[in-house]
């Protein structure tokens, strides 16, 4: 714990709803919701306009579209994204060389490794660099936690969002946390929630009151262990500003070993699509899947299989995955399995949300270079049309395509149909970065 609150931690508010509402003026205001548009789609993020319909993120989109069905539902653009990312992260940098990313629209800064930080000026510092955000980003905001450690920043950047900040003074952090619901500390969700709610656990104090013994016997080991310590605001960790994943995964240990091949592909195609939504969430895209396996004698073995470009795709993930788990022997079961994703890079395909067509199997042939590849017109993407000029896709279907024609720095424009093969619309150019930003 440090004796002054120089950790910072920003969020940007409904990051990707906010920019498709940045740079589609007729959506400014109204609710958006991003995410997989197909049937098994689920809610990346959505406006707070939709929130207050009950759209939360992870929903299912069959579920938000249920709860408001008149927002605008997209199918998301990465390259947008991660631009805006990029000014946020270069801003923050100019703060402190100690910026931890976490994803695209947070990261945690230690305030403290920059030259020019002043403990008693934080209030006119967090002031200064969410006004310049939002001036950077063409109208983003951020809300902005900082405190004496990574918890308590966190914490913070939660109390006036959004587009607010709030600064934990040193030595008040049990104070401020007391009063919370215990799902204010990272970690308790609403399984674990639920079960210290059932023995009257329901704030910060109240898990306070218990001892570290009680909080082991109720959730495990870990667990109990480090609620204990963060109920009392304990926390040392230092920002990581050269964090490098290598991979990501997911495993679990079976209470018995297990034998039936369906339920265990059940698994497989979940933890495969929990990890493409950890590389979404992170920006990243992964070429390697590798599936891991204890067996009842607790011998373990990993399988993995590469593709030719990395994806972010849940189900080209777990197709990879359960092909794996095919090839396994299940014999006298299986005690622990686990799927994970190596080889990553910092894009993915453009089809970010979109449930993708399936792999070509290895007897047909690939398209050539000179046969045309009909465009996959998606709501929210950017288009161009040689008169008309920029826009964006409204929907498209039953071979046509229906485009409202406006920018980031024009006024809500006008719709225009037209056929999905015209030959004067194809896939839009943003805006450029500001020049500030450029290399």
């Amino acid at each position: 714990m440090r004796s002054t609150a120089s950790i910072m931690h920003l969020d940007l508010d409904a990051f990707f709803a906010s920019v498709e509402q940045r740079d589609k003026p007729s959506l400014r205001g109204k609710p958006v919701i991003v995410g997989g548009l197909g049937n098994r789609g689920v809610v990346s993020t959505a406006s707070y306009e939709a929130r207050v319909h009950g759209v939360r993120s992870a929903m299912r989109m069959a579920e938000a579209r249920a709860r408001c069905p008149h927002a605008a539902f997209l199918g998301g653009r990465f390259d947008a994204y991660r631009e805006a990312s990029q000014v946020v992260m270069q801003r923050l940098r100019e703060l402190s060389p100690l910026v931890e990313p976490l994803s695209l629209d947070e990261a945690f800064v230690d305030l403290a490794g920059g030259e020019h930080f002043e403990p008693d000026r934080v209030d006119e510092l967090v002031t200064q660099v969410r006004a310049d955000i939002q001036d950077l980003t063409h109208g983003l905001t951020a809300s902005v936690g900082v405190a004496s450690s990574k918890l308590m920043a966190k914490i913070a950047s939660e109390v006036n969002k959004p587009d607010g900040a709030f600064v934990v003074a040193p030595g008040s952090e049990l104070d401020v946390l007391g009063p919370m619901q215990a799902t204010a500390i990272p970690g308790v969700g609403p399984a674990t929630a639920e079960r210290l709610r059932r023995v009257g656990i329901v704030t910060v104090e109240d898990l306070r009151g218990q001892s570290v013994d009680e909080l082991v016997r109720l959730l495990g080991q870990a667990q109990g262990a480090s609620l204990w310590r963060l109920s009392r605001a304990e926390d040392d960790r230092a920002v990581e500003p050269e964090r490098e994943t290598k991979s990501i995964s997911v495993e679990d240990t079976f209470a018995t070993d297990v034998t039936d091949r369906v339920r265990l592909q059940r698994e497989v195609d979940a933890m495969a699509r929990k990890v493409a939504g950890r590389l979404t969430k992170h920006g990243l895209s992964g070429r390697t899947v590798t599936l891991k396996v204890r067996h009842h004698d607790f011998e373990t073995h990993t399988r993995s299989t590469t593709l030719p470009a990395p994806t972010d795709s849940p189900a080209v993930l777990a197709r990879l995955a359960l092909g794996l788990l095919e090839a396994t022997d299940l014999a006298g079961g299986l005690r622990l399995v686990g799927v994970g994703v190596s080889g990553l890079a910092d894009w993915v395909q453009d089809d970010l949300f979109d449930e993708p067509a399936p792999l070509l199997p290895d007897d047909q042939p690939e398209t050539t270079e000179t046969e045309a590849v009909p465009v996959a017109w998606g709501p929210g993407m950017d288009v161009h049309h040689d008169e008309h000029g920029d826009g964006w896709v409204w929907g498209a279907g039953l071979g046509r395509v229906t485009v409202r024609f406006e920018t980031r720095t024009s006024p809500a424009g006008p719709i225009r149909t037209f056929a999905t093969d015209d030959p004067h619309l194809s896939p839009g150019h943003r805006l450029a970065a500001p020049d500030s930003v450029e290399a």
